[in-house]
């Protein structure tokens, strides 16, 4: 995601790769910047760092709503600082920054909700099975494997991360999420095994357009409920819509902890704090948040 001060490629290669053509600012903004609206403005760089980094330095002087987006990011970050990168186009590569007027304890649902905002929407506007993985990941399945997410491994092509996203406290008061997610990238273009995108798993649409415009519009909804509810994930209807696209409940997971010490068990439920519950072989629950976990895997 980039800044007004990242270096683009200039207007001459804007075009260089036909099948990524770029996105349209102006377009952007008459579908989604509206009175009472969330969004409230659309910045679209050509190229940055990172999104969540850019957004976060300006978001003492932003209004709730600014969205910004990059055609590429060079040095895009997941959690615990992991790197995501993607070539220019090929992606949507965006932050918003939220100021929720709710209970700090529920700030831990945003990324959570933000995940169902982006796997109901891509669902609908590309025509691929979307699933999630706790705490962050957007799953896909590659065409092949019935079942839908979680039929199939990565090796022999079933699952598939697709996209991310990270939460980040801006300031007193805001709340900085990104999103990446892949859409285009070609099989040679993966950074790993275990990554897919859109394409791969078959979508009707590529088009960056009506997908940004998706995604935008379904966080503006599912946040709209979630604060109206004062950030109560049962009442809003986000936790049970979370569980029931959530392919990590069910399944016997691996979970390594800080200090080395790790959690094998089957992955229960996500409580009213965001956190995963794990039942261990000896039948003892325990509840896990993201900031806890440094790896979560399948335990087989």
């Amino acid at each position: 995601m980039t800044s007004p001060l990242g270096q683009g490629t200039g207007p001459a290669s804007r075009w260089s790769d036909l099948e990524r053509p770029p996105l349209g600012a102006p377009a952007l903004r008459r579908a989604l910047l509206r009175p009472g609206a969330l969004w409230t403005s659309l910045d679209l760089v050509p190229a940055t760092g990172s999104t969540n980094t850019d957004l976060a330095s300006r978001a003492a002087g932003l209004p709730e709503g600014a969205v910004l987006v990059a055609e590429e990011q060079t040095a895009g970050r997941g959690r615990l600082d992991r790197v995501w990168s993607a070539p220019a186009r090929s992606g949507l590569f965006f932050s918003v920054l939220l100021k929720p007027d709710v209970p700090a304890g529920r700030l831990s649902w945003l990324p959570l909700l933000t995940g169902v905002a982006v796997a109901t929407a891509l669902a609908r506007a590309a025509g691929v099975d979307t699933a999630l993985k706790w705490p962050n990941d957007l799953l896909v399945t590659l065409p092949g494997h019935p079942g839908g997410p979680g039929a199939g491994t990565a090796a022999d092509g079933g699952e598939r991360k697709a996209g991310g996203i990270l939460a980040e406290r801006a300031g007193d008061h805001g709340v900085v999420v990104g999103v990446g997610v892949n859409v285009t990238l070609r099989a040679d273009e993966l950074p790993v095994p275990t990554a897919g995108s859109l394409a791969l798993a078959g979508a009707v649409c590529t088009d960056r357009d009506p997908l940004l415009r998706a995604v935008l519009r379904s966080l503006e909804e599912w946040y709209g409920r979630w604060t109206a509810a004062g950030g109560d994930p049962a009442a809003s209807g986000v936790e049970a819509a979370y569980a029931a696209g959530c392919a990590t409940l069910g399944r016997r997971v691996r979970a390594e902890l800080p200090g080395g010490r790790t959690l094998t068990g089957e992955a229960e439920a996500v409580d009213g704090h965001g956190r995963l519950v794990v039942a261990g072989p000896d039948g003892r629950r325990e509840a896990v948040g993201a900031g806890d976990v440094v790896h979560l895997r399948p335990a087989d």
